[in-house]
C-alpha cells in the first residue's frame, strides 16, 4: 500500500508493469539466491507448515529470481491467484482492487547488497518469498481476497488506517499457534533473517492473542523490529473473525477510541509473553 496517486511512466492504469524477467542481471539473481539460502536454512522449523508446502508447490527453490509467468501457472492452478509486477508502492484503492480480484502486487526490483538485512520499501524478495507461498493455502488465499474487498469498503468509510493495522499485524508480522508452539507466517518476518529469530526467540517483544478490535487500534513501527506480535489460532479462525463479521460496529468503536501505543499491554490482552521491551529501549525506539 502507498499514498502516492501519480501514475509512474510506463505503468498501466492499474499500476502494473511488465516484470521483464530477462533484464535481471547475474548480480541480481545472485542476491536472490543469497537471501533465499539464508531463509531456506532457518525457516523450516520456525514457519507455519503451510508456508513450506507453498514453496514446494511453486517450486521456488529453483535458482534465481522467479519468473512471474512461470509462478502464475502454478499459483493460479492452486487457488486462482496471480502475481502482477508494479513499480513500487501503489495507492491504497488500487492495492485493494488487485487483492479483491486475486492479484498480488509485487515490486520487480531487488535490494542492493548494502541493504541486505533491511530496506523500508518492499522488494521482490519480500513480496514473492514473503507473501506468495501462503497464497497456495486455500483459506489464507480467501483471507487475502476478503481483505481487499474489505479495504474497498473501508476506503468509503474513512477507515483505511484501522484496516492497515490489521494487514500489518497479520499479513506482514503475524504469528500463529501450532500446538504448543508459535510459528511465523507474516511476510515481513519470514523474509527477514533477523526478525525470523527476534519474533520467536527474543524476550523483548510482546506476544499477544489476536483480537480484531485491539489490532485495529494498535499503532506499529515501520523502521525496526516490532514491539508486539499478535498470535492467531489458525487461518480458519482469522478468516472467521474478519470476513464473517459486520465490521461496521467495530469501525464505529475504533473511531471513537484512542489508538493503543506501540508496545503497550492492556489488562484485557491474552498474553502469551509479556515482553521486556529491552531491544526497543536499547535502540531508542520506544513509543
Amino acid at each position: 500500500m502507498g499514498s502516492t496517486d501519480f501514475l509512474p511512466p510506463g505503468a498501466a492504469p492499474d499500476w502494473t508493469i511488465p516484470q521483464e524477467w530477462a533484464s535481471y542481471t547475474g548480480e541480481e539473481h545472485e542476491m536472490w539466491d543469497r537471501l533465499f539460502a539464508r531463509q531456506a536454512e532457518m525457516l523450516p522449523t520456525r514457519v507455519v507448515p503451510a508456508f513450506m508446502e507453498g514453496l514446494d508447490v511453486l517450486r521456488m527453490s529453483k535458482p534465481g529470481i522467479p519468473d512471474f509467468e512461470e509462478l502464475n501457472e502454478r499459483l493460479h492452478r492452486a487457488t486462482g491467484w496471480q502475481i502482477v509486477a508494479v513499480p513500487g508502492l501503489v495507492p491504497d484503492e488500487i492495492f485493494f482492487e488487485h487483492l479483491a480480484n486475486r492479484r498480488f502486487v509485487a515490486g520487480r526490483f531487488i535490494r542492493p547488497a548494502e541493504q541486505l538485512d533491511y530496506l523500508q520499501e518492499p522488494d521482490i524478495f519480500h513480496d514473492v518469498l514473503g507473501h506468495v507461498p501462503l497464497l497456495v493455502h486455500p483459506v489464507f488465499a480467501d483471507y487475502m481476497q476478503a481483505y481487499g474487498q474489505g479495504g474497498l469498503r473501508a476506503a468509503k468509510l474513512g477507515m483505511i488506517e484501522a484496516l492497515a493495522r490489521l494487514y500489518w499485524y497479520t499479513v506482514e508480522f503475524g504469528l500463529v499457534r501450532d500446538g504448543d508452539d508459535l510459528k511465523l507466517y507474516g511476510a515481513g518476518i519470514v523474509s527477514s533473517y533477523g526478525e525470523s529469530l527476534f519474533a520467536l526467540d527474543d524476550p523483548s517483544p510482546n506476544r499477544i492473542g489476536f483480537d480484531l478490535e485491539r489490532v485495529m487500534r494498535s499503532r506499529y513501527r515501520i523502521d525496526d523490529y516490532q514491539q508486539s506480535y499478535f498470535v492467531i489460532e489458525s487461518f480458519e479462525d482469522l478468516l472467521r473473525q474478519t470476513r464473517d463479521v459486520d465490521l461496521g460496529p467495530i469501525y464505529e468503536r475504533v473511531r471513537e477510541l484512542e489508538p493503543i501505543e506501540v508496545g503497550a499491554l492492556l489488562p484485557t490482552d491474552r498474553v502469551f509473553h509479556a515482553g521486556t521491551q529491552g531491544y526497543a529501549r536499547a535502540n531508542g525506539v520506544t513509543s
